[in-house]
């Protein structure tokens, strides 16, 4: 991780607090609500609730750092704290402009904030860069640019209010990513648009970080976190649990975020899943994963097998699975066992989960659930897809 001297983006014991309880927006509402709590003898109970506790990060020119975690653990506050919406209520936030009177931030996480709907595209457009900081001798010489990149020529002089939200999403997405930002701030704007658009604007992004633009991105997409981010925190109830590299950040996020669960009668404890070895790999290579655990009581009929269970991530599309009596292989009748598994991964680029888990073959049922690897895919080659071919091709006729 940057050190925080000197870096653009910094948190130094960062903490925010916010009071949870009811709140009234208008006399119509206050009077009432303290009339009643008056002749109940009732006081207003506001508790406090630390949405951050005591955050450290650091982010310099040219790196991008992924902010992960549950629903709730506090990304999208740090990215508030960040752009000033919020203010810290303990610690330092720290923004630097990394050149001399600017200090231009690109935050990319409510696309279509700031449109007004009655105004075309074209109007939207200037309105939208005056917002972001943009002179008008700016927005027009980008102009042609943005309505390319968001693929709107024939709908810019169109109402903006009868763009689908698609439409609208392109266009917020095209003009802050043609802002030419000192900071970039991206908070779940990675799944905009059909899926060529996808792939474009997360292509403006790594271009943006390549021309040395720090970003600060918050996404459950975790492929495309480890593909763009070179550093990561993860973040559980407003703590830090990890920081490093993005794949340790992913690796500890996926595993921590299966909690081994075992069935009261479960004849097999699942203790460890060790690898993948090497942790990371090009389609169609085979890594090995060992398994750990102890074979408890395999009496009652019970005829146990341990294996693995493949889900490729974000969305947890179960691949496959594969277990030790598939292959030929018995558990011992009691005690310790540490198997090795190697699967050649013929799928295409991406990040995925392998859980250990362990069956009862004599129903066909789950009985332990255990810890889970994260297994990389890179993008090496010309492999695309969910699936990787292994293509072979020869001229016939050149």
């Amino acid at each position: 991780m940057t050190s925080a001297t000197g870096a653009l983006v910094a948190f130094e014991g960062v903490s925010k607090r916010f009071l949870r309880g009811r709140r009234h927006s208008s006399l119509s509402e206050v009077i009432p609500a303290t009339v009643r709590r008056v002749l109940r003898g009732e006081r207003t109970r506001r508790e406090e609730f630390w949405a951050l506790r005591d955050v450290s990060f650091s982010i310099d020119a040219g790196h991008a750092l992924g902010i992960i975690g549950p629903n709730g653990s506090g990304k999208s506050t740090a990215l508030k704290l960040i752009t000033g919406i919020l203010r810290a209520d303990g610690g330092r936030v720290i923004v630097r402009a990394p050149r001399q009177g600017r200090g231009r931030i690109g935050a990319l996480i409510e696309l279509s904030a700031g449109f007004h709907y009655e105004l075309s595209g074209r109007d939207n457009i200037y309105l939208q860069g005056a917002l972001l900081g943009m002179r008008r001798a700016e927005v027009t010489r980008k102009f042609d640019e943005i309505v390319a990149f968001a693929e709107l020529a024939e709908f810019i002089d169109s109402p903006v209010k009868h763009y689908s939200t698609g439409m609208v999403a392109r266009l917020g997405f095209s003009i802050a990513a043609h802002l030419e930002p000192d900071i970039l701030l991206i908070d779940e704007v990675l799944a905009v648009g059909d899926l060529a658009f996808q792939q474009r604007a997360f292509g403006r992004i790594e271009e943006l970080v390549r021309r040395g633009v720090p970003a600060v991105v918050v996404s459950h997409q975790l492929n495309q976190v480890m593909q763009l981010c070179d550093q990561a925190v993860l973040l559980s109830h407003g703590t830090v649990v990890c920081s490093g590299t993005a794949a340790e950040c992913v690796a500890r996020y996926v595993s921590e975020g299966t909690p081994p669960s075992e069935q009261a009668d479960s004849p097999v404890h699942l203790s460890e899943i060790a690898g993948p070895f090497p942790s990371q790999v090009a389609p169609g290579d085979r890594v090995r994963l060992h398994i750990r655990g102890q074979v408890l009581n395999a009496g009652n009929g019970m005829r146990p097998t341990v294996g693995v269970r493949v889900r490729m991530l974000p969305r947890e599309e179960l691949l496959f699975v594969a277990h030790s009596a598939g292959c030929g292989l018995r558990l011992p009748e009691v005690g310790p066992f540490e198997l090795e598994i190697e699967l050649q991964m013929n799928v295409g680029p991406g990040s995925y989960r392998a859980q250990a888990a362990a069956w009862d073959l004599r129903d066909l049922r789950e009985v332990a659930r255990g810890p889970s690897a994260l297994i990389g895919v890179g993008a090496e080659g010309s492999a695309s897809g969910m699936v990787y071919a292994s293509p072979r091709m020869r001229f016939l006729r050149s």
